[in-house]
């Protein structure tokens, strides 16, 4: 045990809220949820509660330091195996999964491997602190979200886990996980609206300048398309598909382009892209019509035509299967900031 004061357990209603700040990481993982909390405990104390958050950001190894993606050095006060204490909340916040194999961080991982629900009333995550979860073995059997980028690879290492990418975060039972970066924001916002209703989550939020609940859905921020190699059929075929993208683009047509029978184009592209042509043409046509909302002005019904996405209906439909979004939300959620309502006042 820790002989500083405030390490020692507290017999009032405040909680001990615990953020390991991975090395290697974006700093938002961690100080976004820290400043929530930090916030909530501001804003409960000016309520005159006493039920608040003792916030700590320690490292998890002995050195105490934790390197950041920006490139400098963070000295935290502690690690978090000086924290061999009750937890109300503790929160791995990113990972470079460089940490997971290096020697020193193995006390940590033993360390995280003893958390339970007997010491700690929640357990979180934010963005690749799943991994350091799913290492641990407390995410096995669970449901769980990390950044979309990152799922597969979360399923395919750890399949005991039930990995679903669309949320901006979820838990099971005990178990808390978010998505990228500031999603952590999102998972922190809602630990303190579990806590202490909607009201004093709502004045952090609004401090915050954030959503309480945020509109949408992560699978909103990734891409629909495969990555394919250079000599990929459906490489070969950009540059046609997009002068060809309002017409229509059936399988016949597209192997005609390419001198190849209707069966063997099939077989190639699928095994090439993980799709069937037809499913790849229409997350192509969700992906320009993206860009054309993001970028343009150009109507609804301008993009659907252009898309080769048929009428409004038909668009809108097709954007909610895809993207859990309608196109005039999307529009409004991702426009390009500098043609964006209200960019002239920041000029």
């Amino acid at each position: 045990m820790n002989d500083d004061d405030s390490l020692k357990p507290n017999h009032t209603q405040t909680k001990r809220v615990v953020i390991v700040a991975m090395s290697g990481n974006t700093i938002i993982n961690f100080a976004g949820p820290a400043d929530v909390f930090t916030h909530a405990d501001k804003c409960l104390a000016l309520s005159g509660s006493k039920n608040g958050y003792d916030v700590f950001v320690v490292s998890p190894t002995r050195n105490k330091k934790v390197m950041t993606q920006a490139g400098f050095e963070i000295t935290t006060q502690y690690c978090a195996m000086d924290l061999n204490i009750p937890v109300d909340t503790l929160i791995v916040a990113g990972n470079d999964f460089q940490n997971l194999k290096k020697p020193e961080y193995e006390e940590f991982f033993n360390w995280l491997a003893a958390v339970n629900e007997s010491n700690t009333r929640r357990i979180g995550s934010v963005c690749g602190g799943a991994f350091a979860l799913a290492k641990a073995g407390i995410l096995n059997g669970k449901k769980a979200t990390t950044h979309w980028d990152l799922s597969e690879k979360l399923t395919r290492e750890y399949p005991l886990v039930e990995v679903n990418s669309n949320p901006f975060y979820t838990n099971d039972g005990n178990i808390y996980t978010s998505g990228g970066v500031s999603s952590g924001i999102d998972l922190a916002l809602a630990l303190v609206e579990e806590d202490h209703g909607k009201d004093i989550a709502i004045r952090v939020a609004r401090k915050l300048v954030f959503y309480l609940s945020r509109p949408g859905f992560q699978v909103q921020f990734a891409s629909l398309l495969p990555v394919c190699e250079s000599s990929s059929i459906a490489e070969k075929l950009n540059s046609w598909f997009s002068e060809n993208l309002h017409e229509s683009l059936d399988v016949v047509r597209m192997a005609d382009h390419l001198n190849m029978s209707p069966r063997n184009f099939t077989r190639v592209f699928h095994k090439q892209t993980g799709l069937p042509p037809a499913k790849f043409i229409e997350k192509l046509r969700v992906e320009t019509a993206r860009k054309y909302l993001e970028d343009t002005n150009l109507s609804l019904e301008s993009i659907a035509e252009k898309c080769g996405l048929g009428g409004l209906v038909s668009m809108r439909r097709t954007f909610l299967r895809h993207l859990m979004t309608t196109p005039s939300d999307y529009r409004r959620a991702f426009k390009t900031a500098l043609k964006a309502p209200g960019a002239n006042e920041l000029i």
